[in-house]
């Protein structure tokens, strides 16, 4: 079946994805979408498990576009997503997982979406099965937003609707360097090129489904490959994003899911020679970009660990680590009138240490949940006028007449 331009051609990368791709498949084409608005091209990655075979048959069974390309094991799933997406002739593109499967309306509704704002990616809200999903950015449907406004940078998984133009125009391509972490420089630095974002919170789009035989990417690889992957994500967002504030905001993202679970329970459990090559790894990347302006945006437990990190004291770090898998509890300590609570952690207030307590000062989102702590009504007064600012400024946004004569909603 050929078509003049599609509206989105689904790229599937499979390695030895049998069974889970009988389902994925099965997905695609259940799709509400109309089947000529549709285009599929899968690669079968150097698969010995009947996957291509698979997909040469749904190929001929299906009335949709398919095109099959099987090719020798690449070693990554980046190899087959720029494969795919070279061949794409979409106005979109979405990257499906073989694993994983679509929910019905997912395509149509993504469009829709984005034809309607005129934004670069959108997010549709995933559900896992068998599988922890993201969850912090499904709160509402968001017809226009940002990386900065919103918790969309906790996603960078690749299982996004991106315009092809948009994607070509700026030479966007999957790193094939990195053997983990790829989608998420990939997806970092389409949220910060792109002209609007936006989130199907109300639909189910994506069932992210995690496999019982081992084979899922994210569980295999060398905790050295996590590093590589810290490191050219903050290497992306030091290129990209001048000092400040927003580049702070955005750094929050490496350090808390990337770098910070090499220094969790898992440390205690490593023996000395990955400890210390652990403290090594992290040493240029607390150097060049850990600062306070990320450290104020954790809570206490995380930027204490960070901080033991970046002073290369993993003594004082497994005391912590101890500390918190004993489910032990930090006394709270409250100054200054009760407006600042301190949260006491192995090693507060000890001068041998040389650790200022700023760093176990909770922040107020942290220090509500304590009784007796009180809000600093300068403080309040400061964020109360900012949050109204930034609604201000959101809703001069989504009034903002687009080109073409349309009103961005």
């Amino acid at each position: 079946m050929s078509v003049a331009q599609p509206d989105v051609t689904v790229i599937i990368g499979a390695y030895e994805a049998m069974p889970y791709l009988v389902e994925c498949l099965a997905s695609v084409e259940a799709q509400t979408l109309d089947p000529a608005r549709l285009e599929v091209i899968a690669v079968d990655d150097g698969s010995r498990d009947g996957t291509g075979e698979c997909l040469e048959e749904f190929a001929a069974r299906v009335p949709l576009s398919v095109t099959v390309i099987r090719q020798e094991n690449s070693g990554g799933p980046s190899g087959p997503r720029n494969v795919g997406l070279a061949k794409a002739t979409g106005r979109y593109v979405f990257f499906l997982d073989a694993d994983d499967r679509l929910g019905a309306e997912a395509l149509e509704r993504m469009v829709a979406m984005a034809d309607r704002n005129g934004t670069d990616v959108v997010l549709g809200r995933v559900e896992g099965i068998n599988r922890k999903p993201p969850k912090s950015m499904w709160g509402e449907t968001l017809e226009r937003t940002d990386v900065y406004s919103s918790n969309i940078k906790f996603t960078l998984s690749a299982q996004k609707l991106f315009r092809r133009e948009f994607l070509e125009r700026h030479g966007m391509r999957f790193d094939e360097s990195l053997w983990t972490g790829e989608d998420a420089l990939f997806t970092m630095e389409a949220y910060l090129r792109a002209d609007g974002v936006s989130v199907v919170a109300d639909y189910t789009c994506y069932y992210l489904v995690g496999r019982t035989d081992g084979k899922h990417v994210t569980k295999s690889g060398s905790y050295t490959l996590r590093f590589d992957s810290a490191r050219a994500l903050m290497g992306l967002l030091e290129r990209l994003v001048p000092p400040g504030a927003k580049r702070d905001v955005l750094m929050v993202r490496p350090f808390l899911v990337t770098v910070l679970p090499q220094f969790g329970p898992v440390f205690l459990r490593n023996d000395e020679e990955i400890r210390r090559t652990k403290m090594e790894l992290a040493k240029p990347l607390m150097d060049a970009y850990w600062n306070e302006g990320v450290a104020q945006r954790l809570m206490v437990h995380e930027r204490l660990r960070l901080e033991l990190v970046a002073r290369q004291r993993p003594d004082l770090l497994v005391d912590v680590l101890e500390f918190i898998v004993a489910k032990s509890k930090p006394a709270p300590v409250l100054k200054k009138r009760n407006t600042q609570l301190y949260l006491a952690y192995p090693h507060y207030g000890s001068a041998a240490t040389g650790l200022p307590d700023r760093l176990y000062l909770a922040e107020p989102r942290e220090a509500k949940a304590y009784p007796g702590w009180r809000k600093d009504p300068a403080e309040a007064l400061l964020r109360g006028f900012t949050r109204k600012v930034r609604r201000r400024l959101s809703r001069l946004r989504r009034r903002t007449v687009r080109p073409g004569g349309t009103a961005a909603v």
